[in-house]
């Protein structure tokens, strides 16, 4: 098996200033004798061949990245950045943070510098400002009129910026301003009223397009209860399939909300419908995104886990009291016991524990220790969590497994001092 840590894509910026994708390959930092120094080598994984020897100057400013950069469009805490000439910039976008780490401290060990910086030099002002300020001045995509005639071209165009982190900035914006994603869900509706299949499978290309443009104000109209069955019946007509997929019949007929108390809370309902609808078409709809494609849907995954945050929240506020055959949240009280007999019961006894711990952590490890001082019985939370670790009959042991996770973070030392400061 290969060495995922070493793996990367090299990119470069063109005259247009957008990047360019180069190839995946393993990087490696070796001395070079023609080059006379430390160099950084990347070899395909393709083939062997050598798709980048760069000689690490002293006098060069590396920076790597610690944040999603809109701008760059690549993965959070993997990205190295530097220009080897006045319009030459390099990027490495590595597929694990660890792999980053060591290239990183290979650089600042040449460069005489601690590897805990961010930046090995000094920047030109004048070049982070231009790099700040392009996709702002830059103009905004002219978007076809929204017809039945042009759904091929509009298409074509969103298909076509998804490899330019910079046109991709730009469409979303002209998408954004326009209120053009409504006018194309009304044009779904005509196209399955008429039956016709080349405007749908366009429309599957450009939802899924806009999907991968990963930007939340444009979630908030897609998911909004107006548009998000239109979304999802426009990623039914996948053109690669025979037949249609039949999402919405599932999600309307087959998937079924059930409350052993009533939610008297429209506001709670509607978010719990959302969150359900947006997590199925992540999982379901969508197909699985390769290793640097990840990012694509970032906001997507975002996106979910602030809605089950702000669904606890919810809870949380309004005391509510959840029961359910052996199940009990009540997240007023923080009180959470495990039936152990129905599988359906555990299950949704485990999903429910783990967004409580996402949410807050403390509140959980404080009610287990509360529990531990105020009764004598041996059904406690924690006894339960271990039995329910010991005793899972999944031969994958996939319950165990996220219960285990579930407990590394309740007394993650560093999980710890964070809630106590």
């Amino acid at each position: 098996m290969s060495d995922t840590r070493r793996r990367v894509k090299v990119y470069t910026l063109n005259e247009d200033r957008q990047w360019d994708d180069r190839g995946t390959g393993h990087v490696s930092s070796t001395y070079v004798e023609r080059l006379k120094g430390m160099s950084l080598l990347v070899r395909a994984e393709s083939d062997g061949s050598l798709l980048l020897e760069s000689k690490i100057n002293p006098n060069t400013a590396y920076q790597k990245q610690q944040a999603i950069l809109t701008y760059f469009c690549l993965q959070q805490d993997t990205l190295i950045v530097w220009s080897e000439a006045e319009n030459y910039d390099l990027a490495l976008s590595f597929q694990e943070k660890a792999g980053c780490d060591e290239i990183w401290e290979k650089i600042c060990q040449v460069q005489g510098k601690d590897p805990s910086v961010e930046v090995t030099q000094d920047l030109i002002e004048s070049e982070e400002e231009h790099i700040e300020e392009m996709p702002e001045t830059s103009p905004l995509i002219d978007l076809p009129t929204c017809e039945l005639n042009k759904l091929e071209e509009i298409a074509d165009l969103v298909t076509s910026v998804l490899s330019s982190p910079i046109r991709r900035e730009k469409l979303a914006l002209a998408l954004e301003n326009e209120g053009y994603i409504k006018k194309l869900l009304q044009l779904f509706q005509v196209c399955e009223n008429l039956e016709n299949t080349e405007g749908l499978h366009h429309l599957y290309e450009i939802i899924r397009g806009i999907l991968f443009l990963n930007k939340a104000t444009l979630f908030e109209v897609m998911f909004s209860d107006e548009c998000i069955m239109d979304v999802v019946g426009c990623l039914e007509y996948d053109p690669s399939l025979a037949q249609p997929k039949r999402h919405r019949e599932f999600l309307t007929k087959t998937a079924k909300f059930k409350e052993v108390i009533p939610i008297t809370d429209s506001e709670l309902r509607q978010k719990i419908h959302q969150t359900y609808r947006v997590q199925y078409i992540q999982d379901i709809i969508l197909p699985t995104p390769s290793v640097f494609e990840e990012n694509f849907l970032s906001t997507l995954t975002s996106f979910i886990f602030f809605n089950k945050v702000e669904i606890v929240s919810m809870l949380q506020v309004s005391g509510f009291y959840y029961g359910m055959d052996g199940l009990c949240v009540g997240t007023s009280s923080c009180s959470f016991k495990v039936g152990m007999d129905d599988l359906q019961v555990r299950s949704a006894a485990t999903d429910i524990f783990s967004y409580l711990v996402e949410f807050s952590p403390s509140m959980v490890r404080e009610f287990v220790m509360q529990e531990a001082q105020q009764s004598d019985d041996d059904i406690l939370l924690i006894n339960v969590v271990i039995e329910q670790m010991i005793c899972d009959t999944d031969p994958e042991l996939g319950g165990a497994v996220q219960l285990m996770g579930l407990l590394r973070t309740l007394i993650d030392p560093e999980n710890m001092l964070a809630t106590a400061n």
